[in-house]
């Protein structure tokens, strides 16, 4: 059978019951739209994840007190562990390091002209915001001199600022007070550039050695900010930094670490794993009404070998070949699936673009997934159809021509 005939002869099949063609390829629909949207937010979902990691600095490498078994959830707890500032030190002289930012933190009641809030106060160098990317949009940072007097001056974060003094205003030299405790604001940090993964929006900046003058009242720290020359020194950077922690703080065993050491690779690689089982997992829930949908098909096609019998054993008897009617059932099948496909691709992108539009989740569709979606329609109607189109081109000329 030419390629024009089977096309034709498909297209009339198929048009004859508009409404069971039209219910058959609805399950296909579903799950193409749904397996879209599935695997769109869990694309969407790492993306925004990895773009915020990326945002908070270059070639960044976290140090924390803690045993390493807590991660990044030991940051501040000093009973498995303390760092301090001569750690800090220790680590700027190491090979391979651009600049150490040593991080202190605290909570307190911060009121300003208009209002008053709780907010974090964060102690840490005149290097810090070179290293974690935080950019100053209104007045300067604090410098080395400020902390090496420990001067009462402090940076507030963007949204901190629109609630001491309104949104719009510019408290550069005004004056705050944090737990009660007099400072002069030097400046405001950039909205746009400095949300990060600790809401720095919501902080406010001192220099380390005032906040541990006049706030928390201890010299141990919470974090150690290192940046790297680069990322393939990282791994060399952080190996370094083990070793030296561990001569300083008279560890012979790195199992018996007191303190933790991440870098921005190793968050980046934990993020991409995570978020790519999360989407597998999505994708194959979503899969199953694609599972229900090839069933229907089946079904269908089914229904339709039988009601169609005695046109195909008159096909048979004026020289139609086995090949030839599993051809016509199969091209059939893979014409409601691949229909039901591009449908549900084009819904699919439309609900991923509204989730996008209408909420704060991001769905992002990609080229690969879009082809992906028509190949597994496609094969869909392949598996399913191939059982009822074998049935067909295996009946009989003669029996199906008596079958009533």
């Amino acid at each position: 059978m030419r390629v024009r005939d089977l096309i034709s002869e498909t297209v009339v099949s198929l048009t004859a019951n508009k409404g069971r063609s039209a219910l058959t390829i609805l399950g296909i629909v579903v799950g193409i739209a749904a397996v879209i949207v599935m695997v769109a937010l869990g694309q969407g979902t790492q993306t925004s994840i990895t773009s915020t990691i990326e945002s908070i600095g270059s070639n960044l490498v976290m140090v924390t007190p803690g045993a390493p078994s807590r991660g990044m959830m030991s940051a501040g707890a000093i009973d498995d562990g303390e760092l301090t500032l001569g750690d800090a030190r220790a680590i700027a002289a190491l090979g391979g390091v651009v600049a150490v930012a040593p991080q202190a933190s605290s909570s307190a009641v911060v009121s300003g002209l208009n209002d008053a809030t709780m907010a974090s106060i964060t102690g840490t160098s005149e290097a810090y915001p070179k290293i974690r990317n935080v950019k100053v949009g209104q007045g300067l940072w604090f410098t080395r001199s400020h902390d090496s007097a420990a001067s009462k001056v402090a940076v507030l974060g963007a949204d901190t600022s629109d609630t001491l003094f309104g949104a719009g205003s510019n408290p550069v030299g005004q004056r705050i007070r944090i737990d009660g405790v007099s400072f002069t604001v030097v400046g405001v940090t950039d909205a746009a550039a400095s949300g990060g993964m600790n809401g720095a929006d919501a902080g406010v900046y001192v220099p380390l050695s005032t906040l541990q003058r006049y706030l928390s009242g201890q010299d141990t720290l919470s974090l150690i900010h290192v940046e790297a020359q680069s990322q393939e020194v990282m791994d060399k950077v952080s190996a370094s930094i083990d070793q030296a922690l561990l001569a300083r703080h008279s560890i012979a065993d790195s199992a018996d670490a007191d303190f933790s050491i991440v870098t921005q690779k190793d968050l980046l690689s934990t993020v991409s794993t995570v978020t790519t089982l999360m989407t597998v997992f999505l994708g194959a829930v979503a899969g199953i009404s694609l599972l229900v949908g090839g069933i229907g098909i089946m079904n269908m096609m089914l229904t339709t070998v039988t009601e169609r019998i005695q046109e195909i054993g008159l096909r048979r008897a004026v020289g139609a070949k086995r090949r030839d009617i599993s051809s016509q059932f199969l091209s059939e099948a893979v014409a409601l699936t691949v229909l039901g496909g591009i449908i549900g691709l084009a819904l699919g992108w439309g609900v991923s673009a509204a989730v996008t539009a209408f909420s704060t989740l991001t769905a992002e569709v990609s080229w690969e997934t879009a082809l992906l979606a028509v190949a597994v329609s496609t094969g869909i109607g392949i598996v399913f159809g191939y059982y009822p189109a074998r049935s067909a081109a295996r009946l009989d000329a003669i029996e199906a021509l008596r079958y009533q």
